[in-house]
């Protein structure tokens, strides 16, 4: 059995519903396929990338040339010894975080599928299946709770609110949320870094953030790197447990750095940050082992990327938080597949692999 070649696809999806962070707004993503070859009729893997150039510095251009001139070392090679060529593959794509990740969840997709086992299987025990949160992006107050009613209806019960503008404001618009919603509504928040590290009391305005609004978690408060670890030391133990680090988490070693540091007491593995499962699995280890919780989140994403991250989401002991809801507003994706949701809850199919094909096939 041999890998005769590869496929790369670009694909330029709009958003259904463009949002607003803390820096930035978005409402198209590009989204770059890659489907793997065999000698064996029929028998493919397939991985998307999406690359996120303010959180990694990848651009799409980088991206896609990593992802076609990358990967010769992959023709007449064996797919059963995924193992060596995911090693290999971290060697030759690491400056290209989500094109490293879409050429490892092939690999994993195509391993599965020879075993005839879902991926899940291959990466460790199953756990059971957990809801997923769905964000809301900055907006008036009165949108927001539009919005948030509106994925109410549709099942969710966990939803996450973009802050990070405006301390002030963000705490009112959190007030008039939790109001409207009740108290049986699951709220996390994630400010993308936009609280300055010299913002005066942020310590004890989080908390009482926390505290009234029944916040579940707070992402990534303040930006990665100079000031970082000194702020957050100074949070509490209380307030360090429920903070989970995005930006400044993409690698295992970021996830050491965090754990010695005893900073962030949640780590948010992106498979577009870490360079896919493999990457995902080492984080996970990290937390397993140093008590820290694991939220699993996504960039605007295929839904092949997004049942990559519960595959093994689902093997990993650590997991408590999914954040998958990447897949949900693209006007159109390639691929179809890979997990199926009911109200909130993301399950896997019982399918080989990742359990995706493309949208055509389907």
């Amino acid at each position: 059995m041999r890998i005769v070649g590869f496929s790369v696809i670009p694909h330029a999806v709009p958003l259904s519903r463009p949002y607003v962070i803390a820096g930035r707004s978005i409402d198209a993503v590009e989204i770059f396929y890659l489907e793997v070859l065999t000698d064996r009729p029929g028998l493919t893997g397939l991985g998307a990338a999406s690359p996120a150039p303010a959180v990694t510095g990848e651009s799409a251009e980088a991206c896609v040339a990593a992802l076609r001139s990358g990967l010769d070392f992959l023709r007449g090679a064996d797919p059963r010894r995924f193992a060596a060529l995911q090693t290999e593959a971290a060697v030759r794509l690491a400056s290209t975080p989500a094109a490293l990740a879409a050429c490892d969840m092939a690999l994993w997709d195509l391993a599965g599928k020879i075993l005839e086992v879902p991926a899940v299987d291959l990466l460790g025990t199953r756990q059971e299946a957990l809801p997923t949160s769905i964000t809301v992006g900055i907006k008036s107050t009165e949108a927001m709770k539009a919005e948030a009613m509106e994925y109410l209806e549709q099942g969710f019960r966990a939803l996450k609110i973009k802050i990070g503008t405006d301390f002030a404001a963000d705490a009112q618009r959190l007030a008039a949320l939790r109001l409207h919603l009740g108290e049986d509504i699951r709220i996390r928040v994630d400010a993308n870094q936009g609280y300055a590290v010299t913002e005066p009391d942020l310590a004890e305005g989080l908390l009482q953030l926390v505290r009234r609004f029944d916040i579940e978690l707070v992402e990534q408060p303040v930006p990665r790197g100079a000031g970082e670890t000194e702020v957050l030391r100074s949070m509490g133990s209380e307030l360090l447990r429920g903070l989970a680090a995005d930006e400044s988490l993409h690698t295992a070693k970021d996830a050491l750095r965090i754990a010695q540091n005893r900073t962030y007491g949640i780590l948010n593995i992106k498979l577009m940050k870490c360079g896919g499962i493999t990457g995902g699995r080492a984080i996970a280890t990290v937390a397993e082992h140093s008590g820290r919780r694991l939220m699993w989140g996504c960039m605007d994403e295929s839904v092949i990327s997004i049942a990559a991250a519960l595959h093994v989401a689902y093997a990993s002991p650590a997991t408590r938080f999914l954040d998958l809801d990447g897949s949900f507003d693209l006007s159109s994706d390639l691929a179809a597949g890979g997990f199926s949701l009911k109200s909130d809850v993301l399950h896997l199919l019982d399918r080989p692999g990742l359990g995706v094909t493309w949208a055509h096939q389907a």
